[in-house]
């Protein structure tokens, strides 16, 4: 298992909400190992022929994105996913934003004068997903994925169309 990859905690919890295989186009390959794949390529950004080979193969894993991009997948599994985690009692839905946690750039009130605090020691455990329960940590992977697919959208929606 790589780093980031789904747990066995999150996969149990997202296995009964995905799609099965029409079998009018062959056997699928396991979704866990595509959708890590996928899950890799939002966190770091590399290109779909630059996936590790532990995704499978690249294609494999971009035709999957792509398809339940267009299908609306993502977006259903989401929405199933933060039913679930509110149903479980798992979901905090208060949230609070003001200027004070909003920071601003660099460039706009004067660059940082202290050092930045020296990195954590690489046996600590990755502070990001720490104190996240299954279903929270699942539910931002999948906002993740929600929001490059809608940004796909967006960019499709505004470019001229293409011929060839």
């Amino acid at each position: 298992m790589g780093r980031g990859d789904l747990s066995d905690a999150e996969w149990e919890r997202l296995r009964p909400f995905l799609p099965v295989s029409n079998r009018r186009c062959g056997r699928w390959r396991d979704h866990r190992q595509v959708i890590d794949g996928i899950l890799h390529r939002v966190r770091t950004g590399v290109q779909w022929r630059d996936l590790p080979e532990r995704s499978g193969p690249w294609k494999t894993v971009y035709e999957r994105h792509r398809l339940w991009s267009a299908d609306g997948t993502w977006e259903r599994l989401l929405q199933q996913v933060q039913a679930a985690a509110d149903a479980a009692g798992e979901t905090d839905w208060d949230i609070s934003v003001d200027s004070t946690i909003v920071r601003a750039h660099q460039h706009a009130a004067g660059a940082r004068t202290d050092p930045p605090p020296a990195p954590a020691s690489k046996g600590a455990g990755s502070p990001e997903h720490q104190d996240e329960t299954p279903w929270q940590s699942l539910v931002a992977r999948l906002v993740e994925v929600v929001l490059e697919v809608r940004a796909w959208a967006a960019r499709a929606a505004g470019s001229p169309a293409s011929c060839t």
